[in-house]
């Protein structure tokens, strides 16, 4: 489905932020790894959490969920195995279990989103995965493929942090179940250090001892080691929540989110520090973050590298502050559901903003006046770019129609709702 964007002129209101997906799906694989039962309180519900039930279930998983919490009677180190495993659009999901499916004898993960998950490549992980004795057929590193493991032994892994630090993630889950201690040396420049961090936090909530370089450029994992069943919250999601800041930034607006911590260790939190330095009038106490927005900003340069997730939210932002800002060493943008450079930047221009594009780099030049917008986008099925292209539409003189908004359901099914019930006028259409 579609949706239409028009003017909108003020948003004002309260809402709750949604629970965390990143921060879901680790907790999701953990409990599954462990023997013994975990509860996940306030887990995500979205297309790639989801995909992250369905899978963790087909490997022998015991799921019991209610509106509060998910109650998992985890496989341990003997996931069950299985014919196939389809983890829908879910990037994060298919390489973190591309780990874990070394674990089992052969496992297919199939090819269900070629104009998009298809496109992305994991030859990094595919050789890291080798080093460990692993099998992998797949298609020049991307979907469909076919993992033969069994019997991995630890020992000394290099990977490449280049492209994502998915890859890194992916062994990390994986090598403490080894019978051997793992070295895991990561070559070139980790991107998204970040989330790493919140990887190993996770790691250490299950009861998991890694010993981690300052730089993350090294790490010793004991194997043997066994996930314990515990208990998790998950916190409030910064990715999604950085649209909707960015929505009343540029809007007259009186608007908060609730339950975002500040002490949060999600990367997208730069979205509040990043507002501020665009002088948008804000607060944060509490847990809850209130912006006054005035549609007045002004432009700024990014280190984008930190915050991944909201970079397509900021730059929506950008497109209507006084001045140039840049967004830099984003090339990871690149791979994700999309080529969130030159696929973003294409539409943005479409609609009116004034960017340009570099390698590593988004160039905004602002446009106070606003955007003039009335044409068709495409999303090219990405929650991010669709969410962002929302924010640009609420500015656009003339209304904005986004195709396949759906699929913004991957992270955030609520997005629209949620901006309806700020006061955001947005439709959906067949």
């Amino acid at each position: 489905m579609d949706v239409i964007v028009r003017p909108t002129a003020a948003l004002s209101g309260s809402i709750g932020a949604l629970s965390s997906k990143n921060y879901t799906t680790r907790y999701l694989l953990v409990a599954a790894l462990a023997e013994g039962t975990s509860t996940i309180y306030y887990p995500a519900r979205s297309e790639d959490s989801d995909a992250m039930r369905r899978c963790i279930q087909d490997l022998g998983a015991v799921l019991e969920e209610d509106e509060e919490k998910a109650v998992i009677t985890g496989f341990g180190k003997h996931p069950k195995n299985v014919k196939e495993l389809n983890v829908g659009n879910a990037g994060a999901v298919l390489r973190f279990l591309m780990g874990i499916a070394a674990l089992t004898e052969e496992v297919h993960f199939v090819n269900t989103y070629p104009d998009s998950l298809g496109k992305r490549p994991h030859d990094d992980l595919i050789d890291a995965l080798g080093q460990l004795g692993v099998e992998v057929e797949h298609h020049g590193g991307r979907l469909p493929m076919t993992i033969r493991g069994g019997k991995p032994q630890g020992g000394s892994i290099t990977v490449s942090g280049e492209v994502s630090s998915q890859y890194l993630s992916s062994l990390l889950f994986l090598t403490p179940l080894l019978e051997g201690d793992s070295e895991i040396t990561v070559t070139g420049d980790l991107k998204s250090k970040v989330v790493i961090g919140q990887t190993l936090e996770v790691l250490e909530q299950a009861g998991i001892v890694i010993q981690a370089s300052e730089d993350y450029s090294k790490f010793r994992v004991p194997g043997g080691q066994a996930y314990q069943a515990k208990t998790y919250t998950v916190q409030g999601d910064y990715p999604g929540s950085a649209a909707v800041l960015a929505a009343a930034a540029v809007t007259q607006s009186d608007v908060t989110i609730r339950n975002l911590s500040p002490d949060s260790k999600q990367g997208e939190r730069a979205i509040i520090d990043v507002l501020k330095a665009m002088q948008v009038p804000l607060t944060h106490e509490n847990n809850d973050v209130r912006v006054q927005g005035n549609g007045r900003l002004q432009g700024l340069e990014f280190d984008g590298d930190t915050a991944t997730d909201a970079v397509l939210a900021m730059v929506a932002a950008a497109v209507f502050a006084e001045g140039t800002s840049r967004f830099y060493n984003v090339e990871n943008l690149r791979y994700k559901e999309c080529d969130r450079i030159t696929d973003y930047l294409a539409e943005l221009t479409k609609a009116g903003a004034r960017v340009e594009e570099r390698q590593s780099e988004i160039i905004v030049h602002g446009r106070p006046e606003g955007v003039e917008g009335g044409v068709e986008i495409n999303a090219h099925y990405d929650h991010r770019v669709i969410m962002a292209l929302t924010v640009v539409g609420l500015r656009a003189s003339q209304p904005l129609r986004i195709k396949d908004a759906h699929h913004v359901a991957k992270s955030y099914p609520q997005y629209f709702d949620h901006l309806k019930a700020l006061g955001a006028n947005v439709e959906w259409v067949e």
